[in-house]
């Protein structure tokens, strides 16, 4: 139901929300049956019950924003945020399972199959423009998130921008639950001592230094949801709005790339991180589909489609 103004009466969950607040409630729940292994378990249960209260306040503002720009403002808002949040999260969880970052596994298996460990191999080609190139396609990466959905959501409309939110949250997800399942601490914290050549660049390369040593914390790397992100924001430029999918080819392609080159991952997690978006891809529809054919979920869908507008 609808007021008169077209904002929504009453609030209502989108699959997008009942994704982000399944996984913050799986978190906690983790985070209360493996407390022993969990340092200051308590602290991240408190986060994680002031991040779904947050989360679910912003999602209700949105839906009564008197503007359609605020209503797209403050739903990006809450869902980016919310994206960022699990990440940092599942940080402490990590551990959980295995006792140990199982990186050894990783630079075994990749010796067999390259002879070589690819992100040192890579020292004999670095030089400060492919430095600075492979650092902004990293980098940029972080931006693209809200401005692809900008151009989806104005572009294509709220459901449009709903499906690119839902398939970019369930890759999110499916690379959370990896770091607990695989958990890998990543080139630069497992084998520092390797490398001989820096990374030196200009400005790019000076901000994706500064999130490395600010944003970044061992694990996060298997599978590299840089490289499952990026491509589900490919496809979905694609499919929503071929222009930006033809300028983000070169970009997405050299991301891959980037992952390993600037050792923020093997080249493994970035191969397993496609993968996964793929799955993601593949999964996505009959998810969506089975929230949204519920009569609570198809009613929630078309008034918070009118939210707004």
């Amino acid at each position: 139901m609808t007021s008169r103004r077209g904002v929504p009466s009453s609030f209502v969950l989108l699959p997008t929300d009942v994704l982000i607040l399944g996984a913050l409630l799986l978190f906690s729940l983790i985070t209360v049956i493996f407390s022993k292994r969990v340092t200051s378990w308590e602290i991240l249960l408190i986060k994680n019950i002031f991040a779904l209260v947050g989360y679910i306040t912003l999602v209700y503002t949105s839906q009564k924003a008197p503007s359609r720009f605020f209503n797209f403002f403050l739903r990006v808002a809450a869902v980016t945020l919310a994206y960022a949040y699990l990440f940092g999260a599942v940080g402490p969880l990590q551990l959980i399972i295995h006792d140990r970052w199982l990186d050894e596994n990783i630079i075994e298996f990749e010796q067999k199959i390259f002879g070589v460990q690819p992100t040192v191999w890579l020292e004999q080609f670095i030089a400060k423009p492919l430095t600075e190139w492979m650092m902004f396609s990293y980098v940029i990466y972080i931006p693209l998130y809200p401005i692809l959905c900008g151009i989806i959501y104005y572009m294509q409309g709220k459901a449009a921008m709903e499906d690119y939110f839902f398939t970019l949250g369930l890759t999110n997800i499916l690379c959370d639950i990896g770091f607990i399942v695989y958990p890998v601490a990543s080139p630069l914290y497992h084998i520092p001592h390797l490398y001989r050549v820096h990374l030196e660049g200009w400005l790019w390369t000076y901000l994706g230094e500064f999130i490395r040593a600010h944003f970044h914390f061992p694990g996060g790397s298997i599978p590299s949801p840089h490289a499952a992100a990026a491509t589900i924001m490919w496809v979905m430029a694609y499919r929503y709005h071929k222009v930006s999918f033809w300028i983000l080819t070169p970009i997405i392609l050299s991301l891959y790339i980037a992952t390993f080159y600037c050792r923020f991952h093997y080249v493994t997690d970035a191969v397993v991180g496609i993968v996964t978006a793929v799955v993601a891809l593949l999964l996505a529809p009959y998810l969506y589909k089975i929230m949204g054919t519920t009569e609570f979920m198809r009613q929630s869908m078309e008034t918070s489609t009118k939210g707004g507008e």
